[in-house]
Parts: C-alpha cells; structure tokens; sequence
C-alpha cells in the first residue's frame, strides 16, 4: 500500500510539474546569460530568502521578501523581459513570481527550469548577501 502511495504521489508531482512547465515558456541557459550581460531580464529567485541569501543568480530579486513590492521593483515597460527560477527543473515554485508578474500586466515572462542548481553546475557565477 506504501507503494501505491509513492507512486501515486510521484505521478502526481510530474503531472505537476509539466502543467507548470507548459504554462510558461523556457528560456535556455545562453539566451539567459546573454539577456543578463546585455542588462536586458529582470530576474525573480523562488527560493526563500536564506536561499537567496547562500546564492543567487546575480541580480535577482528575492521574490519571497519583495513579493509585496514587486509593481515597484519590476521595469515599467511592460514588454520586458521577466525570468522566474526555482531550485531546479523539478520545482514548480517559480509559478508564484511568473503568475504574479503576469497579474501585473507583464507579457514576456519565462521560466528558467535549470534553476539556482543548474546555474551552479553550469559553473556561472553567483551573487551570496
């Protein structure tokens, strides 16, 4: 019967998983790094602030503490380039920024599914408090 649980419960969460995926486009690992050299992305990290805090993709906003702030923190221009991660490409947290910056009228929003954990393997650098 635990099993079945597990099973039941995996399914699940990749159900999960792919519903949050599709409903965001990707941004690949170069198209990232070149928006982020040419100044052109605005960055949201899902990942808690102590997370944020240990390592973070450079110039990200800490949507967990900026959440409430975000109208003010996010680029007028309503076409610009919005980036939402999480830990990696099984989490489905960095729905929360994606939807929040879409509520706000923002209409380029990506998802970066490598997340915090594929930047570091990637070997880029990252941002620490």
């Amino acid at each position: 019967m635990k099993l079945l649980s597990v099973l039941l419960l995996a399914v699940g969460l990749g159900t999960l998983a792919f519903a949050a995926s599709s409903k965001f486009a990707a941004i690949s690992h170069q198209d990232l790094v070149a928006a982020i050299a040419a100044k052109k992305v605005t960055l949201l990290d899902v990942n808690g602030t102590e997370s944020f805090q240990e390592g973070r993709i450079p110039g990200a906003i800490d949507f967990t503490a900026q959440e409430k702030k975000l109208a003010a923190l996010l680029p007028k221009d309503k076409n610009a380039l919005i980036v939402a991660y999480c830990g990696n490409e099984y989490c489905g947290a960095y729905m929360a920024a994606a939807a929040a910056a879409k509520e706000l009228g923002y209409t380029n929003v990506k998802h970066y599914a490598p997340g915090i954990d594929g930047w570091k393997k990637s070997g880029a650098k990252i941002e620490k408090s």
